[in-house]
């Protein structure tokens, strides 16, 4: 049958916890990198955002293997098939109604917590040798790993801008081109889904 055959219907797919854990999450990264980008000098705000952002993906490695079956790595982590199916007719102009993370979407997903993650590991050792913004365990890396991690705290501070970037970009690709709203769901948790072989 196809695709566009199959009935659409609502159904409850996210989660509070995971609804919660996406917007804190926004708000923290957002914040940190205003505060990195902007200050004060001072970073004690900053390292707080990322203490933050650290217990976020702690909760969400936890999240992606006993949460909720949508929420689950396992539900959404597909392989290069099903990735090249969907991108052949991403460009349709019409509503996806995936049920949940799109195979792409999976792979944005995996790449903004790696970032992430990459991202609040080299600002914990971090030291810019201003004897104020050391990062908590820099005292267990070596001094030449500690000045390093400096450089890598800000490249991966103009990945994460790409990545979030990207990732609003993608949201106004399905509103006005799609015509479909990746919002709302995060909000509501209910979203229309089409039917498909497996779900």
């Amino acid at each position: 049958m196809p695709r566009t055959e199959r009935p659409v219907r609502k159904i409850r797919l996210w989660d509070p916890l995971l609804r919660g854990f996406h917007w804190l999450l926004a708000v923290s990264v957002i914040a940190a990198w205003c505060l990195g980008r902007f200050g004060p000098d001072k970073m004690t705000l900053h390292f707080w955002c990322g203490y933050v952002v650290t217990g976020l993906l702690i909760f969400r490695l936890i999240w992606g293997f006993v949460g909720p079956a949508p929420a689950r790595f396992s539900s959404f982590l597909r392989g290069p098939g099903a990735v090249a199916d969907y991108a052949r007719g991403m460009f349709l102009r019409e509503p996806s109604h995936w049920p949940g993370h799109n195979p792409l979407g999976a792979l944005s997903v995996i790449a903004m917590l790696a970032a992430l993650a990459a991202q609040v590991s080299s600002g914990l050792i971090s030291d810019p040798d201003d004897y104020i913004n050391v990062g908590p365990l820099a005292s267990y890396v070596s001094a030449a790993t500690r000045s390093k991690a400096v450089g890598w705290h800000e490249t991966g501070a103009n990945v994460i801008l790409v990545l979030v970037l990207l990732h609003l970009a993608v949201i106004l690709f399905y509103r006005f081109w799609k015509r479909e709203d990746l919002v709302g769901p995060m909000l509501t948790g209910e979203k229309a889904i089409r039917d498909r072989d497996g779900h």
